[in-house]
Formats: C-alpha cells, structure tokens, sequence
C-alpha cells in the first residue's frame, strides 16, 4: 500500500515547496525530553555499500554495456563473480570486470562459483582485481551439495558420499590467499551451503575450535565470514507472510528459511553441531544469494517489496553484504527465470525502481568515519515495524522505518528529544522528491504498511 501519512505533529506541517526556505527558521530554546538515551548511527555508506547483486556476464549473452547500465540505474555497490567463464579470449576476460569496476565502481567478490577448483587461476586474477581496487573479498564454493567438485583426484559433494575434498579445497583456499602479502587483507566467505555436509569435516566453522570432533584436525582454518543463501521463500515457508523477509535474516533458530543457524549452528541434513546460539549472534557474515521468483502469490508488486525490505532486514540483523540474485532473468537456460530486477528485454522491474530510489535518496558516495547519535523513541511499535538509523557524511541523519505487514497498517509515534527546525520525509515507492516537510518538530506520527519511509533529519545548528 503506498501511503505514508503523516497524522499528527508538536508543531507546523510545511508543504513542499522550492528550495524549503519555508523550513530555514530560527528556533528558540527548547526544553529537551528524556527519552530511552542516545542511539549511535550506523555510516549511511556502510549500509550502501551491503548492497549487491549476481548477475551474468558477456559468456552467458549479457553484454557488459548493459550490465553496467543496470547496476548503476539500481545503485548496487558489489557484484558477486568469480572465475567460471573467465578465458583469456573472451568473451568473457578478467578486463570485463576491470571495466565493470571503471565505470560503475562497483567491487567483486571472487570466487571458484559452481565446481571451480583452480586456486591458482582464483589467486591470480584475485591479484589482478586487487591491484585495480575492485576486489571486495574471496568466495569459496557455490553450494557443493548441487554442485560437486574434484580436487587432486578426489571426489566430493554432489552426489559424494564425502565432503572431505571440498573441505580440502577450502583449506587450501584460505592458506593461499592469506599466505599472499597482496592478499592477506581480503577476507575469504566460506562455501555457501555447509548445512549439507553428508559427513562432519567441520565446515560449519570458520575455524574449527579445539574438541570440535570432526574429521578434518583442530585448528582447520576455512573463512573469515560465514556465508549462506537464505532464500525469502522456503519449502518450510513457502507462503507470504508478515515479516518474511525479517525471519529470513534471522540468525537465531526461528527462522524458518534455510539461514544462519542451519547452516552454522545445528547442520540441517545431519545435524552436526556448529556455533552455539550466542556465538551466532555475533558471528561475521554475508549472504551471496537470496530473493525471490515472481510466482503463484509473489506478484511483481510483492517481489518489489520483499527484495528492497530484505537489503534493510538484513543489514540490520548483522549481515555486512547481501547480493540478490538476479540482476535480469536468464536467457540462456530453461525453467522459471524470474528472479531478476530486470526483464529479458533489459526493462526495469519495480524491484529495480524502487530500489533505485532508495539509494537514490540515501546517496552517500564516501562513509562517515564516526557516526553521531540521536535520541529518540518510537511509541506503539509493533513486531511488524523496524528502524535503522543512518548518518551520511554531510551529517544528515536518516531514519529508516520500514514496515513488513502483508495485510493492513501500523500506526507509531516518534518522538524526538529536541525540536528540530527541518526534517523531511520520502518513499522509495513513490519516488526520489521529498512526500512531506516538517518544520520545528520535536514529535510526530507515521501510518506504516510494508515498505520504508525515510526521515531526513540534519543535525541541529544546521
């Protein structure tokens, strides 16, 4: 439902209008309220830069031209890659993501991707990127349980009995890479999907720690981030749902999706055990794949939803990056293709606008060193309503309040410690311009339904 609507306010509700000179007014001395206590605020480019994608390349029939008119229209900060469909003549080459790179400054994570075993090629071309500042960080393998690999003549994964050669292959991953002096600095995400491991080589761990019992010795060192692919929609929830995409993030045992705490807690194909509850909760982690098709009950509409709540839910709940997968739907392979921001024909999906708004409002090209704080406080939240508050480098706070009820509306109250001369307020849904302007607001009330509104809030003085 697109309606933001502002009910009630301590003092003058301003149109929007030209440059707001409405809203540059001297305030007087204002009591302050004591609220809850200061809020620290996250970089507005932190959370920028936790936004990515997967898309496909020149080899699979996706010119890089296009590729780079998409990533900048949506404003994604990474690009998960690696080295499947790299040759030397193309069409797919190291230069392809150089390029991609140079012109939209978007970095990659590298990785050996479905069956990849060539460290030595991964090393390599992770050096070439590095050189160029376009590496964000090394990837281990995608999903062994679907796509199995041999290393030095040994099976594992797929349909192997074993998992001990991809265990074997991610060691080795991380020993080259951290033994590299250009290197060492980039942090290794480990294979996505360890939760299948069909015999206990101790994958779910970062590390693994002393009296673990697994079959691979103490002291194993495979990533520095655990990395999963926690799809919104899941065979153990397959429905919408208030929440959907704040359960998926969720690293605790409750959510419903195959998430954090199946692959790195208890394993959910054999049940070994991983991290506990509490050391999940501040485990070091990213996502490489999540989304959703358009589908049955999933309209193009809810996709659009979904995906731009989910880059918030999961910063929020701990996860550095997140990359959505798709960019465009495939063309070069059979079944539901779906999944992308945009269509075959290169047309942007609502998912596409409305993310391109979002970042489009947030637009923080550097990241604030050291974040301020802000007092205050939502009254009436319920469990549907969420918050995150940002600070770009011109000190400009921005609340992010976006609700995930499938059904219906939440009314809230935020109230403010002091009054503030100007505050303003978007939807990503309706576009980039301002929807409301307040002026000397200490206080005020949202009707919230299941996107973001965004309240621009710049320091006081200014």
């Amino acid at each position: 439902m697109k309606l933001c609507g502002l009910i009630a306010f301590s003092r003058v509700l301003c149109p929007v209008v030209g440059a707001f000179a409405t809203l540059a007014l001297m305030l007087p001395i204002w009591p302050q309220h004591s609220l809850a206590g200061p809020k620290v605020a996250v970089a507005t480019g932190d959370f920028l830069n936790s936004i990515g994608v997967v898309s496909t390349f020149p080899d699979r029939g996706q010119p890089l031209a296009r590729t780079i008119e998409m990533v900048r229209f949506c404003g994604f900060r990474w690009v998960r890659a690696g080295i499947e469909g790299v040759s030397e003549t193309g069409p797919t080459t190291i230069q392809t993501f150089l390029d991609l790179y140079r012109e939209t400054g978007v970095r990659l994570s590298w990785g050996l991707v479905s069956g990849g075993t060539d460290v030595k090629m991964l090393v390599e071309t992770g050096k070439v990127l590095a050189e160029a500042g376009a590496l964000l960080a090394f990837e281990g393998n995608n999903e062994p349980n679907n796509w199995g690999v041999t290393y030095q003549g040994e099976e594992g994964g797929g349909h192997a009995p074993s998992w001990m050669a991809v265990a074997k292959l991610q060691r080795d991953l991380y020993k080259a890479v951290k033994s590299d002096p250009t290197l060492a600095k980039y942090p290794v995400w480990s294979i996505s999907e360890p939760g299948a491991q069909p015999d206990n080589v101790g994958l779910q761990f970062l590390a693994i720690p002393p009296g673990a019992q697994t079959l691979m010795p103490d002291g194993t060192k495979y990533a520095d981030y655990a990395n999963i692919h926690n799809y919104i929609y899941h065979p153990h929830s397959p429905y919408p749902m208030d929440n959907k995409v704040w359960n998926a993030a969720d690293p605790t045992a409750a959510s419903k999706v195959d998430g954090l705490f199946g692959n790195f807690g208890i394993t959910w194909a054999k049940s070994f055990a991983g991290y506990t509850q509490e050391e999940l909760s501040s485990l070091r982690r990213v996502t490489t794949e999540t989304g959703t098709n358009i589908a049955g009950p999933v309209t193009e509409e809810l996709q659009a939803l979904n995906l731009m709540n989910m880059y918030l839910a999961q910063f929020k709940r701990g996860y550095s990056h997140t990359s959505v997968y798709l960019l465009r739907d495939r063309t070069d392979e059979a079944g539901n293709q779906t999944f992308g921001f945009f269509r075959p024909d290169y047309s942007a999906r609502k998912a596409a606008i409305y993310l391109h708004n979002l970042t489009t409002i947030l637009a923080d090209k550097e990241t604030l060193a050291n974040p301020g704080e802000i007092d205050f406080q939502i009254e009436g939240q319920p469990e549907t309503v969420h918050d995150l508050l940002l600070q770009r480098t011109d000190s400009t706070f921005q609340l992010i309040l976006w609700g995930e009820r499938l059904n219906g509306q939440d009314q809230v109250k935020v109230t403010l410690s002091d009054f503030y001369p100007s505050i303003v307020i978007y939807d990503p849904t309706i576009g980039v311009e301002p929807v409301q302007a307040l002026s000397n607001v200490d206080s005020f009330e949202l009707t919230l339904s299941d996107h973001p509104v965004i309240i621009a809030i710049p320091p006081r003085g200014q």
